[in-house]
C-alpha cells in the first residue's frame, strides 16, 4: 500500500492504493454515497478516465480541511496521482492532463489576505471630496 497526497486551497487529501476489486472510499464512505452530487462527480472524474484500471485497485482517501468542493478536488488529485503511479501508464497520464492539468499538478491559487482600509483584500472605502 502506497500513499499519495493532493491539496486544494486549505483541503488536504491522502489516498492509499492497493490491489483489490475496485472499492473507492472517501473518509470511510463509499464514493457512490457522497453528497452533494457535484462533489461526487469531481471525485469520480479520474476513475472514469482510468477505465478498467479502476476495477483492479482499492482506494481509501482521507480528506480534512476546506469546504466540500475543495475537499472533492483534493481527493480527485490524490486519486489521479495514485492511479497514474500504480498503473505506470503514460497513456493514462496523458489523458488526465488532456482532460484537466490540475488533476495531477494541483492549483497554486490561494485566497489573498485582507488589508486595512476596506472590507476585503482589494476593495477600499470610497472617498468623497464635496
Amino acid at each position: 500500500m502506497k500513499l499519495y497526497s493532493g491539496s486544494r486551497k486549505t483541503a488536504r487529501a491522502t489516498a492509499a492504493i492497493s490491489a483489490g476489486s475496485g472499492r473507492v472510499r472517501v473518509n470511510k464512505v463509499p464514493v457512490e454515497l457522497i453528497t452533494p452530487e457535484a462533489a461526487r462527480e469531481v471525485i469520480l472524474t479520474p476513475l472514469l478516465l482510468a477505465g478498467d484500471i479502476r476495477d483492479k485497485v482499492n482506494i481509501d482517501v482521507k480528506v480534512k480541511g476546506g469546504g466540500f468542493m475543495s475537499r472533492a478536488e483534493a481527493a480527485a488529485i490524490a486519486i489521479s496521482r495514485a492511479l497514474v503511479d500504480w498503473s505506470k501508464s503514460s497513456e493514462l497520464e496523458k489523458s488526465i492532463i488532456e482532460f484537466d492539468k490540475h488533476l495531477l499538478v494541483g492549483d497554486p491559487r490561494r485566497t489573498e489576505p485582507k488589508k486595512f482600509g476596506g472590507p476585503g483584500s482589494r476593495r477600499r472605502k470610497q472617498k468623497s471630496y464635496r
